[in-house]
């Protein structure tokens, strides 16, 4: 009997919004990408809400906002709780990227769809694979093998391919058969005469120019601009193609020793260069020879200064410079700002490396030709102050006030329910008056009436509570060489790791930036205004 195969495309076809495709093979199904778009539009992830409860697993192929944006989303609101598989760059830079994009937001507007919390939720329990590793899936999965190989597009990029009964179904979206700065092409001797191949056509129409050739003409009009004592903003991505424009920016200011400054400002800025520092593996052939050789990392860069706020920007020499600013739409984050500031002098260069998305204002600059003028709304979060203020901590206290209230009811209900408060013999201190026997008056010597000590009622019913605290006692196991231990305790576990990372520093441990972590962390009151 044949392998059945069923391919449901939920998003990204007949048009450029992001990617997702259900796979179902043998009644096993991948959610295979889970992206969303800059203007996180909920309305476009209507079919991924209808088919989350059927997901088996999540395969992830690139490590941005197109490719997963909307999994902390998913995961929050579908109840989506399959197992995620990545490689370890998807990982990592994913996370970076989820980050970079809701600080971005939040300091621009009222952003609720998804928190910190749901994107480290979303990514803590991600399984992740090496190139060409063989997965074999278990349970309902039986049979079914994943392995994940070179895109060639981002780092730790990933062309899918599933096996089952010796029938290969390929997933490759956004991949590049040539050989780039820091990555290799991909290898198209690893799909042989697949059964079925998802691919995209996103590139179909367009001529593209030799590396070299490419390269040229993108230094060629940075410095022409520089030379002109103008000043050059490219939107980026956060950890994606970013990558490959700081390569090509460090090695010609190094051949033609230029002294021009470059920056690259995003909130996580530090932190994606020191994880890029650790990924040589995954990169071309000619990085990771030229780290053996020399032991010199690519990324250790020289000239690029690394920025996570738009102070330390503003606080620079001014001058001609290069800037490298997220977001690539130009709808949030650094990039867009800087824009509204640079745009206004006909000297400066806004330079886009890629199509920007649909209906955003990186898309509308690019129209041929482009507009003359273009309407932008600039908003910036503010601390509260005075009436606005006192007004936000008398509701903060109104709602602990309420929260208590309600916590205590739902204790005494608790509490009530668990000691049978309707039974009142079941309570050792309540006297029942009208179990208990008269006693007669005894005459004392002034003649005041008393009565002997009351004994029968308090006499413990069967079913009361301990009158003291249960204690119980640990006992340790010992043998020849001493206390027996269970090695489980001392073993590190991944939620920890997580949570060291949201330390500051911005080393190899992958803690973030200060900056970003002092924004994650900030609890003060404030509004967006516009």
């Amino acid at each position: 009997m044949g392998t059945s195969v069923q391919i449901t495309p939920l998003c990204g076809v007949y048009n450029e919004n992001p990617l997702s495709y259900l796979v179902s093979i043998d009644g096993f199904n991948f959610l295979i990408d889970c992206g969303w778009n800059d203007h996180f539009d909920p309305s476009l992830l209507q079919p991924i809400s209808r088919v989350a409860s059927t997901i088996d697993a999540v395969l992830l192929s690139h490590p941005d906002t197109l490719h997963l944006g909307a999994l902390p989303y998913a995961m929050k609101q579908f109840a989506l709780s399959a197992p995620v598989f990545s490689t370890e760059p998807v990982y990592r830079l994913g996370l970076l990227t989820m980050y970079d994009q809701y600080l971005s937001r939040k300091q621009v507007s009222e952003f609720d769809l998804f928190t910190l919390d749901d994107i480290d939720s979303a990514f803590q329990n991600v399984t992740r694979l090496t190139y060409s590793q063989n997965h074999h899936l278990s349970g309902k999965g039986e049979g079914i093998v994943i392995s994940p190989h070179v895109a060639g597009h981002l780092l730790g990029g990933t062309v899918w391919k599933i096996t089952k009964d010796g029938e290969d179904v390929i997933y490759a979206v956004d991949f590049n058969h040539r050989k780039e700065k820091h990555l290799n092409g991909i290898n198209q001797s690893s799909f042989v005469r697949p059964a079925v191949l998802i691919t995209d056509a996103y590139n179909a129409l367009n001529n593209q120019p030799y590396r070299r050739q490419k390269d040229k003409e993108f230094t060629d009009t940075i410095k022409k601009t520089l030379r002109a004592d103008g000043k050059v903003l490219l939107p980026v991505d956060t950890a994606g193609r970013v990558l490959e424009l700081i390569q090509i920016l460090e090695s010609c200011w190094v051949e033609e020793n230029l002294n021009y400054p470059i920056f690259f400002l995003t909130y996580v800025a530090s932190s994606t260069i020191d994880y890029v520092k650790s990924f040589l593996e995954w990169m071309s052939d000619s990085i990771a020879k030229s780290f053996e050789k020399t032991r010199d990392n690519a990324f250790l860069l020289k000239h690029v200064t690394l920025l996570v706020n738009k102070s330390e920007l503003d606080n620079a020499p001014e001058g001609p410079k290069v800037v490298l600013a997220s977001m690539a739409s130009l709808e949030a984050g650094f990039s867009h700002d800087i824009f509204v500031e640079w745009a206004t002098d006909a000297k400066n260069l806004v330079l886009f490396t890629e199509r920007g998305q649909f209906g955003t204002l990186a898309r509308m600059l690019q129209a041929d030709p482009p507009p003359k003028a273009v309407k932008v709304t600039m908003s910036k979060r503010v601390p509260l102050v005075g009436e606005e203020l006192i007004a936000y901590e008398e509701e903060q206290n109104r709602i602990k006030k309420e929260e208590a209230l309600k916590a205590s009811i739902i204790k005494e209900e608790e509490s009530k329910a668990s000691h049978g408060a309707d039974d009142n013999t079941s309570d050792p201190m309540v006297i029942d008056a009208s179990s208990t026997h008269p006693l007669p008056d005894v005459a004392g010597p002034h003649g005041v009436g008393y009565r002997d000590i009351l004994i029968d009622g308090f006499v413990p019913s069967s079913t009361s509570v301990a009158p003291m605290f249960p204690f119980y006692e640990n006992t340790s196991e010992w043998d020849d060489f001493g206390e027996v231990i269970n090695p489980d305790d001392y073993v590190i576990k991944d939620e920890d790791m997580d949570q060291a990372a949201m330390h500051v520093g911005g080393d190899l441990d992958g803690k973030l930036d200060e900056g970003s972590a002092s924004l994650m962390l900030d609890t003060k009151p404030s509004k967006v205004v516009s």
